[in-house]
């Protein structure tokens, strides 16, 4: 059975309507929002005389249909006016997220003779006699570039670079939020491998770092190796290790909770594509004792026949047992369930059969591959990507302090010793005092993560 989604901000919504000034109007409204499934989160008002006032009600939905019918009910009150009817999310997205801003003044002569000509005649001269000046000279120093081709945003597809853009704008405020990273989105209208990696490496002379985001599996494998070969800059898939650092922070957590140790569990994995294959590479590397890979056919075995050489390598490289059949016999006896595939293809009854004190980390966005409140009848902890659920497992908890160390350390490359480092540090951000089944990852907003990720991945890297 499919679960119902949750209200959220995502899909809230601000009604302007009038209704009568008597005292019992505003809690009528308030109530039939309420019925009708939405969450009240603000009633203002905005203008009024002695028989009636025009209010803001804003409320939470659960999707772009949900929403109208909200908006329907209320029009159907004879007792009730709607005048307009806004869309919070769209209202942020008009006219973009981001922009440039000038770091230096410019209110007179002097002032545009320093920043631009002639003055600034001397400094390109300075970067032409040394190219590595342009880190220290230019914005190099402090910016990344935020690359696409819109083959595989969110969990929406391929729907081209364009479309891409608010999710590109949105992740390059999460970097200047956090980081203080300056970082601008670059969506490219290709899908070709060859022209992608020689659109970056021409671009590259302005970038302190690459990161690569939503570019479609397997391509964005070669993407990356190929434009680390070649750049004097880091490269980061942030689908990738982005994901792998943060999952392998809270598991380092979610371990110390349940009292096991990495090289004695069994994690079973589901979704082989470019999250999912970075965590087992990842998880590897921290000591795991085995991984069975799940995808849509069953588990990835060594004696599978398929074109997919990624599915060839962990199908080999995973999987001591060689286990061929589907999910629910995957994870019976797993200690570890890991999810970063699709909605509600795990049953509380897969859970029961999991080893004593399961983990389930079901990070398919905005619906998990199990409700949470199915997976906590049997599961000792429960994280997903969303929000609004305790454990929330974000990329915005690596990128930002990741890309400041590099750029601090001036790196010229990325590698798994910085990504471990970066995960112990989210990890011990959280405490041996604190730590416990509701908090294994802190939250997106402490002010200490990016710092802590930062300081780590730039002493691995000077």
């Amino acid at each position: 059975m499919t679960a119902a989604r949750l209200p959220s901000a995502g899909f809230s919504i601000t009604v302007r309507l009038a209704l009568s000034a008597d005292p019992g109007a505003a809690g009528r409204l308030a109530t039939v929002v309420g019925q009708a499934g939405a969450i009240v989160t603000a009633l203002d008002v905005v203008a009024s005389d002695n028989k009636r006032m025009t209010v803001d009600l804003t409320c939470d939905t659960s999707d772009a249909a949900h929403a109208e019918q909200v908006t329907n009910i209320l029009e159907a009150m004879p007792d009730f006016d709607v005048k307009k009817v806004s869309d919070r999310t769209f209202l942020v997205h008009l006219g973009g997220k981001i922009e440039v801003t000038p770091k230096v003044p410019l209110r007179n002569r002097d002032d545009l003779s320093m920043a631009y000509t002639p003055g600034v005649a001397r400094v390109c001269m300075a970067i032409a006699e040394n190219p590595d000046d342009a880190r220290r000279l230019t914005i190099k120093r402090n910016t990344v570039a935020v690359v696409t081709d819109g083959s595989a945003v969110l969990g929406l597809g391929n729907i081209g670079p364009a479309a891409a853009m608010p999710v590109m704008e949105g992740k390059a405020a999460l970097f200047k939020k956090f980081g203080d990273v300056d970082a601008w989105p670059v969506c490219l209208d290709t899908q070709d491998t060859d022209e992608i990696v020689n659109i970056v490496a021409a671009l590259a002379p302005t970038y302190g770092g690459i990161n690569l985001e939503d570019i479609a599996a397997p391509r964005c494998f070669e993407i990356e190796a190929r434009l680390r070969e070649r750049l004097d800059i880091p490269v980061f898939h942030d689908d990738q290790h982005g994901t792998a650092i943060v999952v392998l922070a809270a598991l380092t957590n979610a371990l110390r909770v349940v009292g096991k140790e990495f090289a004695d569990v069994r994690a079973t994995i589901v979704g082989c594509g470019a999250a999912g294959t970075a965590i087992m590479r990842l998880l590897e590397k921290a000591g795991i004792g085995d991984i069975i890979p799940v995808d849509r056919d069953g588990a990835l075995h060594s004696g599978m026949e398929t074109d997919n050489e990624t599915w060839k390598w962990l199908g080999t490289h995973f999987n001591k047992d060689d286990y061929s059949g589907d999910l629910s016999g995957a994870v019976e006896g797993s200690d570890v369930f890991i999810g970063v595939s699709a909605p509600n293809i795990l049953k509380g009854s897969d859970v029961a059969k999991m080893a004593k004190d399961p983990i389930v980390f079901a990070l398919a966005n905005p619906d998990p591959e199990i409700s949470p409140t199915e997976a906590a009848r049997y599961a000792a902890i429960v994280a997903t990507g969303r929000s609004d659920q305790p454990n929330q497992i974000n990329n915005v908890l690596a990128f930002p302090g990741v890309f400041r160390g590099l750029l601090d350390a001036q790196a010229r490359d990325w590698n798994d010793d910085a990504a471990l480092a970066a995960a112990k540090a989210i990890a011990d951000c959280v405490g041996a005092e604190k730590v416990n089944a509701t908090y294994i990852v802190p939250s997106v907003f402490d002010p200490n993560v990016a710092p802590a990720v930062a300081a780590a991945v730039k002493q691995v890297m000077r």
